[in-house]
């Protein structure tokens, strides 16, 4: 870190520093939300094919045989 010479840290030296380090970080934060929009999609449609899946097994379940029979 830079010094001003007088031995103290003014308000202009953190707002360089805390710059430089979100200059440094917005790359990695722009990679981990492409990362994630990729992945939502497929989360999505595992959940919807889970969610029918479910339902269908239990419409099997309740639904009710009926038998005719002509006489």
């Amino acid at each position: 870190m830079k010094s001003n010479g007088s031995g103290t840290i003014t308000r202009a030296d953190i707002e360089a520093k805390l710059r430089a380090i979100r200059e440094g970080m917005e790359p990695i934060g722009e990679q981990a939300k492409t990362g994630a929009m990729a992945i939502v999609p497929v989360i999505v449609g595992v959940v919807v094919l889970a969610v029918y899946l479910v339902g269908l097994k239990r419409g099997k379940k309740r639904r009710a045989v009926i038998e005719i029979r002509r006489v």
